[in-house]
């Protein structure tokens, strides 16, 4: 069976060659010759798993970083017409198909970096001070600095239906990633709501200035009207 990248493929070639049924797709299928098509679902921590696994937790999630890369630097809006309302995202290997769904969004920012490229722990992001210009950087897919997007801490927006936090992302992946909620717990801390009983934040502390949020970017987003059941540990 030809691999795109037998290296970057190299940790699950045996479960390749597994062919499993599910009620929606069959794991390993191959629905043209040299075609296979695989299922993924990435969890509210950002943490990726074969859709079938049937405990999803840390021991079970992918954690190979050359894998992640490939997978993650390939993900995309599902286009193709096929699997689109389950299955709305898609990380083509050439003529393999990865199809994927998540619990929420499949950017999940796990970590803030400084201009370094160094995580900032989550204890240090409260009082988190730096005179260089802006130049943190939110990680996402486990990979640190390999995988990140640009933190605009004005763009920040904590959702009043479900309290989750979200930053704009590549317009690719539908424009719009989820905070991971370990990560979202800590930057909640510099939520500033003016009025004090307003139901949603107005400003967020960051560096030790206060930045006024511009919700206005989540006008044309397209929110999920429930979350996945999947809720991972």
């Amino acid at each position: 069976m030809r691999r795109c990248t037998s290296n970057v493929f190299s940790t699950f070639n045996v479960v390749s060659r597994i062919v499993r049924y599910s009620s929606q797709y069959i794991q390993g299928f191959s629905p043209s010759p040299g075609v296979r098509e695989y299922f993924y679902f990435i969890d509210h921590q950002g943490q990726l798993f074969l859709d079938d696994a049937k405990h999803k937790n840390f021991t079970s999630c992918f954690k190979d970083k050359a894998f992640l890369s490939f997978f993650f630097k390939r993900l995309k809006l599902n286009s193709t017409g096929k699997y689109n309302d389950n299955f709305p995202y898609l990380s083509p290997c050439g003529r393999e198909m990865n199809y994927i769904r998540c619990y929420d969004r499949p950017v999940v920012f796990q970590h803030v970096l400084d201009r370094h490229g160094n995580m900032i722990e989550y204890e240090d992001i409260e009082t988190f001070t730096d005179d260089s210009s802006d130049h943190e950087q939110l990680s996402y897919g486990g990979l640190g600095c390999n995988l990140v997007t640009k933190f605009q801490p004005h763009l920040l927006h904590m959702s009043h239906k479900n309290g989750h936090v979200y930053h704009p992302t590549s317009d690719r992946t539908g424009g719009v990633g989820l905070v991971a909620s370990k990560l979202a717990f800590w930057l909640s801390k510099n939520f500033i709501c003016e009025p004090k009983d307003s139901s949603s934040p107005s400003h967020f502390m960051w560096k030790g200035t206060k930045h006024k949020l511009d919700n206005t970017w989540t006008n044309d987003i397209k929110w999920k009207d429930h979350l996945s059941k999947d809720m991972c540990t």
